[in-house]
């Protein structure tokens, strides 16, 4: 019985669908205007949070060793340093790596500094675990033993990771903001096709037929308004976000910025379209059709 009935309501809500083609037809370009508008936004506030993360993973700790330091204590600062609360690696490297760099970013112009020319000092590169405590990691170790100076880009990369953390809550306030918008665009569309069907409502409700009886084909109809409105928007996003990741990967080639893979980025967002526009469009059409039932 729960079978049959099943299939009776599936034949009875395509049936209702192409019965009311355009109210059917209005339903879905909503749908779908919606769910393109969340789902570029979604993507466009994850890629710009993935840049950021990018750019903020590239923000380290620089610690100048004192000159005074033996292998022995410089063993045991970097061993204290990695014990640091927030510190994720500590990294040693000699004077002579670090004018090995300079001559590879300045050419060769301090070359004349190399054997015992060399005025720089031993140094330990710290990668910071939460970059927001950056500073906090800088100040503890500056009070080690052994530490001559530490550089972490001071109130430019406060400010900056300041900026990086008002994007974020910006974006997410945005995203929010953009699921409510749609919730709400697909119910008033869906409920628009409920009430123009009034009178078959009561014409089923006369017959006896039971409230769960009634709702189960609007409930469906929802259901395959919102899939219907995702394919499209689907189409789009995908098509759009391999065109734009392939520019955009050339214009960023050569920096440590990167966008979102697009696998399974694209699958993911993909995903949700659909799951947003079934679930808004059957639980907007049950909620809608609600008050048609009330004795």
């Amino acid at each position: 019985m729960i079978i049959r009935n099943f299939f009776r309501h599936v034949r009875d809500a395509i049936k209702g669908l192409t019965r009311n083609g355009l109210l059917t037809f209005a339903s879905i370009t909503a749908v779908s205007l919606t769910l393109l508008l969340f789902s570029f936004s979604a993507s466009l506030l994850m890629n710009v949070n993935e840049v950021a993360s990018s750019v903020e993973s590239d923000v380290t700790i620089k610690v100048f060793i004192d000159v005074a330091a033996s292998k022995e204590d410089q063993n045991k600062l970097l061993d204290a340093i990695e014990k640091q609360p927030h510190v994720k690696k500590a990294e040693y490297r000699t004077k002579e790596q670090e004018l090995e760099d300079l001559i590879k970013s300045q050419g060769e112009n301090f070359d004349l500094f190399e054997d015992d020319s060399n005025p720089l000092k031993d140094t330990i590169i710290v990668y910071s675990d939460d970059p927001q405590e950056t500073k906090t990691v800088a100040k503890a170790i500056q009070s080690l033993q052994y530490v001559s100076e530490v550089n972490y880009g001071g109130a430019s990369v406060e400010k900056f990771l300041q900026y990086i953390a008002t994007t974020r809550n910006i974006g997410i306030g945005i995203l929010i903001a953009l699921l409510i918008v749609a919730v709400f665009l697909i119910s008033n569309t869906v409920r628009t096709a409920i009430y123009s069907r009034q009178t078959e409502i009561e014409i089923m409700r006369l017959v006896g037929a039971k409230n769960s009886y009634i709702r189960a084909p609007f409930f469906m109809e929802g259901g395959i308004i919102g899939f219907l409105g995702s394919i499209i928007p689907i189409i789009l996003f995908s098509g759009s976000y391999l065109f734009v990741y392939d520019r955009g990967m050339n214009f960023l080639s050569g920096t440590a910025m990167k966008l979102i893979e697009p696998f399974p980025h694209v699958i993911y967002i993909s995903g949700a379209m659909c799951i947003i526009g079934i679930v808004i469009g059957s639980f907007g059409s049950m909620f809608s059709i609600s008050r048609f039932l009330k004795y």
